[in-house]
């Protein structure tokens, strides 16, 4: 779910059906408690972090929300995910509602973010 009106994360949130709230607000505890330093926001209508650099963003749709990083899933990670029952693309996981959020999202986060603070010149860089 898109919401152009959404000022911040809390709003976005509160403004998301019900089913999506409770794993909004675990995305956006995973994302805090990886990498306590990244800056939140909302960005093209969905909550969006940035690290010294694109690091993540979630957001809410009808079955499930999605969460996307800013670098491409590793195949191993994306297998692993598959294997557990996720849905996943080059750089997102949906989450439906009755799935439990993936403990590897916080590994993948804390990785992104070690790459973010080292100059590249290349940012497809595989997590």
């Amino acid at each position: 779910m898109k919401n152009y009106l959404a000022k911040n994360v809390d709003e976005y949130i509160a403004n998301a059906q019900k089913e999506a709230q409770p794993k909004l607000k675990e995305l956006r505890a995973a994302i805090k408690s990886a990498v306590p330093k990244a800056e939140e926001g909302i960005s093209w209508g969905v909550p969006f972090y940035k690290y010294h650099g694109v690091l993540a963003g979630f957001a809410s749709f009808k079955n499930h929300v999605s969460f996307g990083f800013a670098a491409l899933l590793q195949s191993e990670n994306r297998k692993t995910l598959e294997k557990k029952g996720y849905i996943t693309g080059k750089k997102i996981i949906q989450i439906k509602f009755d799935q439990k959020v993936p403990t590897t999202i916080k590994q993948i986060l804390k990785t992104k973010a070690k790459m973010n603070e080292i100059p590249k010149k290349n940012n497809q860089e595989l997590v």
